[in-house]
């Protein structure tokens, strides 16, 4: 069903964490996000750019992502005529990077599409192999061993089926080993959100005593070849976050065996479309993925539920319940986790959730409508 965007819609809101997120990038207390609503034939579409406040995790940060949209991406989208929404990336792929920016932009078109169609947004982009997603939990770096260990308690308690803690230089082997004394049975993570370089091989083959699930992202985001020589001296697998960019890029990773689990975060690889193509590369080749969290309001943390329904979702997600991150969220019935660690999949239209217009007006620091001349 084909449809045409009409206008764009950008807003960005700023919401306090319930508690603090620390990595190797530094602590976040707020977040700023940048939400973008796509409109054709009286049909609104949401999506979120998953940017961050800096760029540390990639070349993105809040400020640039409003640019590249307002600027380059959304004049290239008004006024085209799109077949289906796996379209929509397409008209900005001559855009290097950037891939957050252009990602929400796709996102809001998909749950547009949806939406068009009177169909969940999972259904749309082919999902559906599960219809409750297994949540795992994201604990950042905390001020002492003592706090980490009472938050991993506390989600526990909550029902999370994976700890994923965040290690750095100095915060890593010791710190896990008392995490592992406390909790011998526990699926565990260590993120390194790429703090380390391959002359610290030793240090990270000193966590293999740990049964870890795996490590994730350990070198910088473009070290392919030296997460390919770590892999081969650690018995912990590898998971490759920040280094896979594209289907392209997942293929060359794996040939290389550079790493064993892939995390697919949709803003990092630019959308639905291409999130999509790292997954069935995956699946073909018999590795396990994932979805990665960004903080997401949720609007973002819906377009996650949706993605995480395609089959090879097989380990548990970083996909939280809103509780964990916010006082009050932007959709009207927040996500949350059943006491078993899962999440219903939502049948209702579109990416599944109402939006909280009242709210998000209050939270509401800037707003910008772009429309064909």
């Amino acid at each position: 069903m084909a449809f045409v965007i009409e206008q764009i819609k950008l807003r960005q809101i700023e919401m306090p964490l319930v508690h603090f997120f620390q990595t190797s990038f530094g602590r976040t207390y707020s977040r700023k996000i940048v939400l973008v609503e796509a409109l054709a034939g009286g049909i609104s579409g949401w999506g979120e750019v998953t940017a961050g406040e800096n760029p540390f995790y990639n070349e993105e940060w809040t400020d640039s992502s409003w640019l590249i949209l307002r600027d380059f991406v959304a004049p290239r989208v008004l006024g085209h005529e799109f077949a289906a929404a796996s379209e929509v990336g397409d008209r900005s792929v001559h855009i290097r990077g950037h891939f957050m920016a252009r990602g929400g932009l796709e996102a809001a078109c998909w749950d547009l599409e949806a939406k068009q169609k009177g169909i969940p947004l999972y259904k749309a982009i082919g999902g559906g192999a599960h219809k409750q997603i297994a949540c795992g939990v994201s604990i950042g770096i905390q001020d002492d061993v003592d706090q980490l260990l009472g938050k991993i308690d506390t989600e526990m308690n909550a029902g999370y089926r994976r700890i994923k803690m965040k290690i750095a230089p100095g915060w890593d082997v010791e710190v896990i080993r008392a995490v592992r004394k406390r909790f011998p049975e526990i699926l565990l993570t260590a993120d390194a959100n790429s703090a380390y370089r391959l002359s610290d091989w030793e240090l990270l083959a000193a966590l293999d005593e740990f049964n870890l699930m795996m490590i994730e992202q350990p070198l910088a985001h473009d070290e392919i070849i030296d997460h390919a020589e770590l892999q081969a001296k650690l018995k912990t697998p590898i998971c490759l976050d920040e280094c896979i960019r594209s289907a392209h890029q997942a293929e060359q990773a794996i040939r290389m065996q550079a790493g064993r689990i892939i995390n697919i975060k949709l803003g990092r690889v630019g959308g639905f479309a291409e999130a999509i193509k790292v997954h069935d590369v995956a699946m073909k080749h018999n590795i396990p993925v994932w979805c990665g969290g960004m903080l997401e309001s949720g609007i973002g943390r819906a377009a996650n539920i949706a993605l995480s329904t395609l089959p090879n979702f097989v380990l548990p997600g970083d996909v939280s319940a809103s509780k964990r991150y916010w006082k009050k969220d932007v959709i009207t019935t927040p996500v949350e986790v059943s006491p078993d660690g899962l999440i219903t999949v939502s049948e209702g239209p579109g990416f599944g959730f109402d939006v909280d217009h009242a709210f998000l007006d209050s939270i509401t620091v800037r707003q910008e409508t772009i429309s064909k001349p």
